[in-house]
């Protein structure tokens, strides 16, 4: 029963939020947009970072394969297969990532998915000068701002949906075991590298419809815009303060975090960056294991 009343206050949320862009100007719209956005990043990078506590910087290598994906198909194909071919292209990367990096561990994994962050910018950006002879793309689709909205919207639905299955699953046992002690997990029998390598797939995948699905907002976009590093790092906050080991982790740390970041770019546009560093040290160590197990903590030692 208990289950059944909470699908149905998800149905009827879900439904608000799919109206809202009805009721507001398409300034909010945007701010609505790009929220919905990182919410979906947020939960994506969890997904595989938040149980194997690998953590990972190429968050923007796959959203800019996305959106550059669709800015080269979108003139010679249909939109649903453009998405799909984005989504099989972010499969197929993450796979060949996966089965070469994820026997990696510590700052060496970190290292690496950085640098494959700007190997894919760098190889994007000489492909486009040396081979196409031009360093930008038009993307010109027939969507509105809402229209956007509601593709990500349906996503962030998803993938929570995946992220709250995975929990109640054989496998999500499997990932508790994994994410106290990697070693112990395997000597009991649990498969870490295909686990691994599944959820660094489905996440990324995810992460690349992201990237796939805002492409049309920008109308031009280069490697400067689609590639840049703070959206590898803004999700990473967004996951560690919420709390990347819980469902709702994500989606309480990327909402406060978007307004504060949208009101610190334009009030502070020469020191965003500073600030943003200052924050992500703050919350390690403050909060590193986000706010809900924070929250957790503070109830049980009241109750003690």
């Amino acid at each position: 029963m208990k289950a059944l009343h909470g699908f149905a206050l998800a149905a009827v949320a879900i439904a608000i939020l799919a109206c809202v862009p009805l009721l507001i100007s398409d300034y909010w719209t945007g701010v609505l947009l790009g929220m919905t956005g990182y919410v979906t990043l947020a939960t994506a990078w969890a997904l595989f970072s938040g149980p194997t506590r690998y953590v990972s910087l190429a968050t923007v290598a796959f959203f800019g394969v996305g959106a550059y994906t669709v800015a080269v198909l979108s003139e010679v194909m249909p939109y649903p297969l453009v998405l799909l071919s984005a989504g099989a292209i972010g499969m197929i990367m993450a796979l060949i990532v996966g089965l070469s990096t994820l026997r990696l561990a510590g700052v060496y994994f970190v290292i690496f998915t950085f640098g494959l962050a700007e190997l894919v910018r760098q190889t994007v950006s000489w492909w486009e000068v040396n081979v196409t002879y031009t360093m930008g793309r038009y993307i010109f689709l027939p969507f509105e701002g809402r229209h956007i909205y509601w593709q990500l919207l349906a996503l962030a639905v998803f993938t929570f949906l995946i992220s709250w299955a995975i929990g109640r699953s054989r496998l999500g046992l499997a990932l508790k075991a994994l994410g106290d002690d990697e070693t112990v997990a395997a000597h009991a029998g649990v498969d870490v590298t295909r686990i691994k390598l599944l959820l660094f797939v489905i996440s990324s995948t995810i992460i690349t419809l992201v990237g796939a699905i805002q492409a049309p907002r920008w109308t031009y976009i280069e490697p400067s815009i689609v590639f840049n590093p703070t959206v590898s790092f803004m999700t990473l906050i967004m996951a560690l303060l919420g709390g990347a080991m819980r469902l709702w982790g994500p989606l309480v740390g990327a909402v406060p975090l978007f307004l504060l970041f949208e009101w610190l770019s334009v009030s502070f546009p020469d020191h965003f960056s500073i600030i943003l560093g200052l924050l992500f040290i703050l919350i390690v160590f403050v909060m590193p294991n986000g706010v809900l197990a924070k929250i957790e903590d503070l109830r049980t030692g009241g109750r003690t």
